[in-house]
C-alpha cells in the first residue's frame, strides 16, 4: 500500500484518562467487531486488565478509514499507562509517526501526562491535544484548556474536545488524525529494517511478533535475522492486526503488522530490537534497544510443597508472554523450595502474583519485596544484592548503595505540606517545586527507590484524597547506611522473614514485624520470643505466653508450700519443652508481615 494513505498513531495518557476507551470507539468506527460480539476494553485480553480497569501489554489494531473515496489505514498502537511498563510505551511511540495526548476534563494534566508528552517530542511525534469526558458535569474544558498552553506549551485552540464514552467528536478527530499526523517516511528499496515493539505466545504456533516495518519490506518465504542475536527464521506467515490476526502476503514500508517464523520462547525475541533480512542486512540497527531490567525482587514460594513443579511450570508459562519476568531458584529453612524473581515494578510483581493464582490456581507466598543494592567490598570486588540471604558478612563491606529515583509529583496546592512531609520522612530530597497554576503545583524529589516499594503510593492517595499523581524514573546509585535485619522465633532466625532496610528505619520496621507476628503464631505450651536483630545486637522484642494448665486447681486450701511445689514442677516441664519445642509458623504470619500500613 501506497504510504501516503497510512497514518501511524497512539495513544499516551496518565491512568485512567480513557484510552482504552477511545480505542473502543475507533474499533466500533470502523465495523471491526460485530456488536453483538463487542465487549468493552476490547483491546485488552486479561481479566486482571478488564477488573483494574489498566492496560498491562501493548497492543495494536489496523482501522480502515474512508475518505472522499480514499481508502486509508489508521494503524492504532494503545499502550500501558502504568510507569513500571514505560519501555514498552518508549517503543510503542517509537513505531508512530503521531500521538494523541488524552487528557481528562475533569482531572487535567498529571504527572505521567508530562512524562509521556516529553518521551513523544524526544522521538519527534506530531502531537495531536485531545480533551476527553467533555459529557461529564465536572468537566472544566476551559481550564483544562489552559493547562495545556501553560503546563505543556502546545496551542489550547487545536485541541480536539471528544467523550470516548458516548462517541461525541470522533467524527473531527478522525478528520485530524489523516490531515494532522504525517505519512511515513522510508526506503522502499532498501534493505529491511522492521522495528519490534512487542510480542506474544501463540501455544500452536509460536512467538507473534509484533513489527513496524521503516525500510523495505517482508513477505513468506523470507529468511529474516535479530540484530540483536544474530538468530535467524524462515518467515512463515505475515499479517495485519484486525482484532484478530489477518494475513496478507506483504508487509511494506510504513506498515504495522505481525510475522510468525516458528520462533519457541519469547525471550529470543527482544522488545526494541531490529529485524533485518539474513541475505540483505541493513547496515545499522534502529536506535533505542536496551534490556528491560527488573528493579523489584521477591522470593514466591508454594503454600503446599508438592506444588512447587506446578509452580515452575506456572512460570515458564507466564515467561513465554511476559519477556520481563526473570526467575531462578531459590530456597528456605521455613518454606522450602521456590523461586527467586525479579519485576519491572510493584504493580508487575501483583499482576505475577494474581495470574500465578488465577490462571494456574496455585496458592503463593511472597517474601518482603527487595530492590538490589551494590556493595563495594574492602578487597576491591564490586557484587549486586538482591536477597537478604547473601548479603556478605558486614566486617567484609567498605560501603553500600542503593537505586535512586527522580519522582514527580503532582498536586492540588492545599496538600503541599502533607506530601512534603511524607517525602521527607522517606528520605526525599526536593529538587524542584513550580507552580503550574495558582491551584495546582509540581515538585521534584530524589528518593531511594526502596522507600516507594511498601506504602508510599498508598499514602500518596491517601493524604491527597486522590487527586495528587504520581510518575518516577531512576536516576542511578548513592551511598546509604544499609543493615540486614533478621527475626528470630524461639532463638532461631526465619530466613524468609529478613529484610534488608536503612540503619535509622531498621527498629521501628522489627517492631512492626514483630508485633505482628505476635499476633498471627499461635499459643504454644512454652513461652515464644520474637525478636528483632541486626547482627548479635537485639533491637525489638515481644513475648507470646504459654498455654497453661491450671495444676493448683487441686489444692483445696492448706499451705501455701504445696502450690509452689506443684508449679515449681510445673516450670521445670515447661523448661525441658522448651528445649526440644519447635514452633510452627502458619502462612499468615509470613502475609502478615507484607502489609503495607504500619500499625
Amino acid at each position: 500500500m501506497k504510504t501516503k494513505y497510512i497514518r501511524n498513531f497512539c495513544i499516551i495518557a496518565h491512568i485512567d484518562h480513557g484510552k482504552s476507551t477511545l480505542a473502543d470507539r475507533f474499533i466500533q468506527r470502523a465495523h471491526l467487531v460485530e456488536d453483538r460480539l463487542f465487549k468493552d476494553q476490547i483491546l485488552d485480553s486479561m481479566d486482571i486488565e478488564r477488573e483494574r480497569g489498566i492496560t498491562i501489554k501493548s497492543q495494536a489494531v489496523t482501522i480502515p478509514y474512508l475518505r472522499n473515496g480514499e481508502e486509508y489505514i489508521l494503524n492504532l498502537v494503545d499502550t500501558p499507562g502504568h510507569v513500571d511498563f514505560s519501555y514498552e510505551v518508549s517503543r510503542a511511540i517509537s513505531s508512530c509517526e503521531g500521538a494523541l495526548l488524552l487528557i481528562d476534563a475533569t482531572q487535567g494534566v498529571e504527572a505521567q501526562t508530562l512524562s509521556n508528552l516529553y518521551m513523544a517530542l524526544e522521538h519527534n511525534l506530531e502531537i495531536l491535544p485531545v480533551i476527553n469526558k467533555i459529557d461529564l458535569p465536572a468537566a472544566d474544558i476551559e481550564g483544562v484548556k489552559h493547562q495545556i498552553e501553560h503546563d505543556l506549551g502546545l496551542d489550547p485552540n487545536s485541541a480536539l474536545l471528544v467523550s470516548a464514552k458516548t462517541g461525541q467528536g470522533m467524527d473531527a478527530l478522525l478528520e485530524a488524525i489523516v490531515d494532522r499526523i504525517p505519512p511515513p517516511r522510508g526506503n522502499t528499496e532498501g534493505p529491511l529494517r522492521a522495528l519490534i515493539f512487542d510480542s506474544h505466545y501463540d501455544p500452536f504456533r509460536g512467538v507473534v511478533i509484533h513489527i513496524r516495518i521503516f525500510d523495505g519490506e517482508v513477505s513468506p518465504g523470507d529468511r529474516i535475522m535479530l540484530y540483536s542475536n544474530r538468530a535467524s527464521y524462515e518467515v512463515e506467515e505475515t499479517g495485519i492486526f484486525r482484532i484478530n490476526l489477518q494475513r496478507t502476503n506483504i508487509l511494506g514500508t510504513g506498515e504495522v503488522g505481525y510475522l510468525l517464523a516458528g520462533i519457541k520462547t519469547v525471550r529470543d525475541v527482544r522488545v526494541g530490537d531490529t529485524v533485518t533480512l539474513a541475505n540483505r542486512p541493513c547496515t545499522e540497527p534502529l536506535p533505542g534497544f536496551r534490556e528491560a531490567k527488573p528493579v523489584v525482587f521477591s522470593s514466591i514460594y508454594p503454600v503446599d510443597p508438592d506444588e512447587y513443579e506446578a509452580l515452575h511450570q506456572g512460570l515458564e508459562k507466564l515467561k513465554l508472554n511476559d519477556a520481563a519476568l526473570v526467575f531462578e531458584k531459590d530456597s528456605s529453612v521455613a518454606l522450602g523450595f521456590g523461586f527467586r524473581c525479579g519485576f519491572l515494578g510493584l504493580l508487575h510483581l501483583e499482576v505475577v502474583q494474581e495470574r500465578l493464582e488465577r490462571e494456574f490456581g496455585l496458592s503463593i507466598v511472597l517474601t518482603a519485596p527487595s530492590v538490589r543494592y551494590r556493595i563495594k567490598l574492602r578487597n576491591g570486588e564490586e557484587i549486586f544484592v538482591d536477597n537478604p540471604v547473601e548479603y556478605p558478612d558486614p566486617s567484609r563491606i567498605e560501603y553500600t548503595e542503593e537505586p535512586y529515583i527522580k519522582a514527580t509529583i503532582i498536586t492540588p496546592t492545599e496538600y503541599l505540606g502533607s506530601i512534603m512531609t511524607l517525602c521527607m520522612e522517606k528520605r526525599g530530597q526536593q529538587v524542584g517545586m513550580y507552580y503550574l497554576d495558582p491551584k495546582r503545583v509540581e515538585i521534584l524529589y530524589e528518593m531511594p527507590l526502596a522507600e516507594v516499594l511498601f506504602d508510599f503510593y498508598d499514602k500518596l492517595k491517601s493524604i491527597s484524597k486522590g487527586y495528587a499523581s504520581f510518575d518516577y524514573e531512576l536516576i542511578g546509585y548513592r551511598k546509604t547506611d544499609l543493615v540486614k535485619l533478621d527475626i528470630l522465633v524461639n532463638g532461631k532466625p526465619v530466613d524468609a522473614l529478613s529484610q534488608l532496610v536503612y540503619r535509622a528505619h531498621a527498629q521501628s520496621r522489627a517492631r512492626t514485624i514483630c508485633k505482628r507476628l505476635l499476633d498471627e503464631i499461635p499459643r504454644h505450651q512454652f513461652k515464644i520470643p520474637i525478636q528483632g536483630a541486626i547482627g548479635g545486637q537485639i533491637i525489638a522484642r515481644e513475648t507470646i505466653s504459654p498455654v497453661r494448665k491450671d495444676v493448683t486447681a487441686k489444692c483445696y486450701g492448706g499451705d501455701i508450700t504445696r502450690k509452689r511445689k506443684l508449679l515449681e514442677k510445673q516450670k521445670e516441664g515447661k523448661k525441658r519443652m522448651k528445649m526440644v519445642g519447635n514452633v510452627e509458623l502458619p502462612q499468615s504470619a509470613f502475609l502478615s508481615v507484607l502489609k503495607t500500613s504500619e500499625d
